[in-house]
């Protein structure tokens, strides 16, 4: 169903790094993370928290959580594939860092967030096909 998650996480200067590692953590048991320094527009430092997986198993317990939210939940992501899915079939989701911290796993459409570029297993790998898949997968 998924290729790979490509996960990117920005840790600013008044956040607790080891706290936010363990948020990733929490969606990603055995994520590799990487830490990348950046300075942000008034010159503070921000660290990009970023990594793949692509682990058949760590791919499928990533779904299967997500397949697990609320039915409310689930319905609002399937209205919003269109928006939420590219032309090559990258569904692109935000997960709170703060729930993620406190173990959970809350799907928001904006503000500081785990951002996640989820390669969909579609083909040929096309955003209607990509979109049909996960459909058929949530439902």
């Amino acid at each position: 169903m998924i290729h790979n998650i490509r996960f990117r996480e920005f840790v600013y200067e008044d956040e607790d790094l080891d706290e936010l590692k363990q948020a990733i953590l929490n969606i990603f048991p055995d994520a590799e993370i990487e830490v990348e320094e950046a300075e942000g527009m008034t010159e503070n430092k921000i660290l990009i928290l970023s990594g793949v997986i692509d682990k058949k198993r760590q791919t499928k317990e990533f779904f299967n959580k997500l397949l697990e939210l609320d039915d409310e939940i689930l319905d609002k992501l399937v209205d919003d594939l269109d928006r939420k899915v590219d032309e090559n079939g990258n569904l692109f989701l935000r997960l709170s860092k703060e729930d993620a911290v406190d173990e959970k796993m809350t799907i928001v459409d904006s503000g500081d967030s785990i951002h996640l570029k989820i390669k969909i297993a579609a083909y040929p790998a096309k955003k209607d096909v990509a979109i049909k898949k996960l459909k058929e997968a949530i439902e």
